[in-house]
């Protein structure tokens, strides 16, 4: 992959979720669902400081996604995007927190020649977005947290070069699993997860497959990271693609830089 898209998954899974998204001379994150001090230090693997930083962009308030942004607004002067019904939640979450980077954001805004596009998903928020970064005839998208692929979300996905998407459980493993009976039925709703075959005939069924994919939040205990590499590679083989395959992790940063 060139230099123009540049992605390190700092965290991902139930515990936290923060990604960078490097594009041409912008450089973005996706969810503060780590401490302030986790996330200074796993930029730093890549060589990235939070000053460098031209935003951030929230995808629902759930814990896992913003359990280190007030900290974050509160010590550091880069604006934070997320839709109005989103930021009334999480100023529930968070009264005391920095007001002055807090942006409204929905559709779209080009922040020097990078264009980036928020779009709906299905979950148990009350207004969850992925995004997609356009510039210079590439596309990368992030979406995670959904559970089906709209026709919105497949549009999303369509003719990106780099995507970042969920793989987060195998259905057998869940049904069989520890979990109870309520929380499988929300991980296995339309508003709840992507299992792992359904991530992986989703991909199969586009007309343009990225050069690179990473299978995001995983569940540590309803999945494993050879169950989901295999069931996606499994379907794209079948369809003749050389496709790149990453896993994203938990505690490790996974990048393609």
């Amino acid at each position: 992959m060139s230099n123009l898209l540049r992605v390190a998954v700092l965290a991902s899974g139930s515990k936290g979720n923060a990604t960078y998204i490097g594009i041409g001379e912008k450089n973005f994150l996706i969810d503060i669902g780590i401490c302030v001090t986790e996330l200074k230090k796993r930029l730093g693997q890549v060589n990235i400081s939070v000053e460098d930083l031209d935003g951030v962009f929230i995808t629902h308030e759930h814990n896992d996604h913003i359990k280190g942004l007030e900290t974050f607004a509160n010590n550091f002067d880069v604006p934070i995007y997320t839709s109005e019904p989103t930021w009334r939640k999480i100023v529930g979450v968070f009264p005391d927190i920095a007001r002055k980077n807090c942006k409204l954001f929905r559709g779209e805004k080009t922040f020097n020649g990078v264009q980036v596009i928020s779009f709906p998903t299905s979950h148990d928020a009350v207004d969850s977005h992925g995004y997609s970064f356009l510039a210079n005839g590439k596309k990368l998208t992030y979406v995670t947290d959904l559970g089906f692929v709209t026709p919105v979300v497949q549009d999303a996905i369509e003719n990106c070069e780099v995507l970042i998407i969920e793989s987060n459980h195998d259905i057998d493993m869940l049904k069989n699993g520890s979990y109870p009976d309520w929380l499988k039925k929300r991980i296995l709703s339309t508003q709840g997860h992507l299992a792992n075959i359904v991530t992986a005939d989703t991909l199969a069924r586009l007309k343009h497959l990225p050069e690179e994919i990473f299978l995001a939040h995983l569940s540590q205990h309803n999945n494993n990271r050879e169950l989901a590499f295999e069931t996606t590679d499994k379907c794209l083989r079948k369809i003749g693609s050389s496709t790149k395959i990453l896993l994203a992790s938990q505690n490790e940063v996974v990048a393609n830089f």
